[in-house]
């Protein structure tokens, strides 16, 4: 072997002055640590330098990736009001009494803080058949979020109004409408649809009562299955509904829950998160 004949070729003029044997041995020491340096070079050059894509970390859900519900394709003339609750209850009583003068069930979006501040608002929406949907538990921005605290954002918001009608929510919407994949993912593996909203009334703005009924009736995205949304609590959101809630049914509309618009299974959602059922 080439290098064992370098590595006594090295020795041989010693030979004379040391031990023979002990010659052979330190040769062999050294063939040995030639061949192991030889070895581990070896392998170096088959470990890969950077973590291969099919193990980078993912999110411990299967889901698709996939928008929110923004409105839903339907031939009905149905739309879904949807009020977001994270303020105060002053107005409440007012909007549930004009809502059941024009026989509509909505949805209410209440946040977790919401739940406690108010428990008998909330029972006064469950007794009136309305929806009760989740929108966190403390009205934080969902995407900045660890997976598991967002996890404990939607899910303790849930207990909060479980325990107090007995009711499992269904749809969540994300406060601030604050959208990424992994906050869909995780609704969807606490069991909710992910809800946006295509008609906005930008009633928080507090423009007044006539620019909320103008925004919403003149919204090019208003039409069957849209999605609308409107916060209680706001300051002209009572005084807008009662003419909102007529014009609209002038136009054809009635009104529905999230939960009566939305497919939960067999559908696609297009780039604008228009609802199809697939059929």
């Amino acid at each position: 072997m080439k290098i064992f004949e370098n590595i006594t070729s090295f020795f041989l003029p010693l030979s004379q002055d040391i031990n023979s044997s002990y010659m052979r041995t330190m040769s062999v020491v050294l063939l040995t640590a030639v061949c192991f340096c030889s070895a581990v070079h070896a392998r170096a050059q088959i470990i890969p330098t950077s973590r291969n894509a099919d193990t980078a970390p993912a999110l411990s859900t299967n889901y698709r990736s996939e928008l929110p519900i923004y409105s839903v394709e339907t031939e009905q003339p149905i739309v879904a009001l949807t009020f977001d609750a994270a303020w105060g209850d002053e107005d409440l009583a007012d909007i549930l009494t004009i809502l059941e003068a024009h026989n509509a069930k909505v949805t209410f979006f209440v946040s977790g803080d919401w739940v406690d501040k108010y428990p008998d608002a909330i029972q006064a929406i469950h007794a009136a058949g309305h929806e009760l949907a989740n929108h966190g538990t403390n009205h934080k921005h969902m995407p900045n979020l660890s997976e598991n605290d967002r996890m404990e954002e939607i899910m303790e918001c849930h207990r909060r109004v479980y325990a107090l009608t007995q009711t499992n929510m269904t749809a969540f919407r994300a406060p601030y409408s604050d959208w990424s994949d992994a906050v869909v993912a995780t609704a969807k593996a606490c069991g909710y649809s992910s809800i946006n909203q295509n008609v906005d009334s930008v009633d928080w703005k507090d423009y007044g009562a006539d620019s909320i009924i103008e925004t919403v009736m003149n919204d090019p995205d208003l039409g069957n299955g849209a999605i609308i949304l409107l916060h209680n609590g706001a300051a002209y959101t009572r005084d807008a509904l009662d003419t909102l809630l007529s014009r609209l049914e002038a136009e054809g509309y009635s009104f529905v829950r999230i939960s009566d618009l939305i497919y939960t299974e067999d559908y696609t959602i297009d780039h604008t998160g228009r609802q199809f059922p697939i059929t």
